[in-house]
């Protein structure tokens, strides 16, 4: 059931999903609806692939095709510009990230660009205290694993230059895993600078 308003949430966070925002899913236009109400309250909203999609087109931009499938993990450049560097810190000039998606979003109004990488323009976007990403920092092993054995189908219909198998997906996975965590965690610090606010 999708809440009727963001009062009494400190934050809001939607993460990824096989579906587009474009479908006729009944869902989708109360979500869309409270992601504009959460902003215009200034309640902080972090979305993750779907997520991030979602709140593109709750806040005015589009979800089109992407020129490629984004599948396994790939490296992902971290913007020049002092939005970027707030939530990134001055170190991280780019990083490795799990992606899986075929879809992208343009930049609400307002918003500055904060990631791009070779095959999406638009990997995350800032818009004061909210964050959308095109790529996945969330990832754990377990989700890895599951995504590999439930997307079977999809990779094995999905050749191309940003397409891995599942063999290359687990390559290093630990260590990749490790490095995508501390990115994940510097992000979400920062954004619970935000949420920490509402919940005073």
């Amino acid at each position: 059931m999708v809440p009727g308003a963001p009062d009494g949430f400190a934050g809001l966070v939607f993460m990824g999903g096989p579906m587009s925002v474009n479908d006729d899913l009944p869902w989708i236009p109360p979500v869309l609806q409270l992601i504009r109400q959460a902003v215009a309250a200034d309640v902080p909203v972090l979305g993750h692939c779907l997520g991030g999609q979602l709140m593109s087109k709750a806040l005015g931009g589009m979800v089109t095709a992407n020129p490629v499938k984004e599948i396994g993990w790939g490296r992902v450049e971290v913007e020049e510009n002092p939005v970027a560097r707030a939530w990134f810190g001055p170190e991280t000039a780019s990083f490795l990230s799990f992606h899986w998606h075929g879809e992208t979003f343009s930049l609400p109004d307002g918003a500055v660009r904060v990631m791009r990488s070779a095959h999406c323009a638009n990997q995350g976007f800032a818009l004061g205290k909210h964050l959308g990403m095109q790529c996945h920092v969330e990832m754990t092993r377990e989700m890895v694993d599951a995504w590999c054995r439930n997307g079977q189908e999809e990779i094995d219909a999905s050749p191309g230059p940003a397409v891995q198998s599942p063999a290359q997906m687990h390559e290093h996975l630990e260590l990749r895993l490790a490095a995508l965590n501390a990115v994940a965690e510097r992000l979400y610090d920062r954004w619970l600078e935000g949420a920490a606010g509402m919940a005073r």
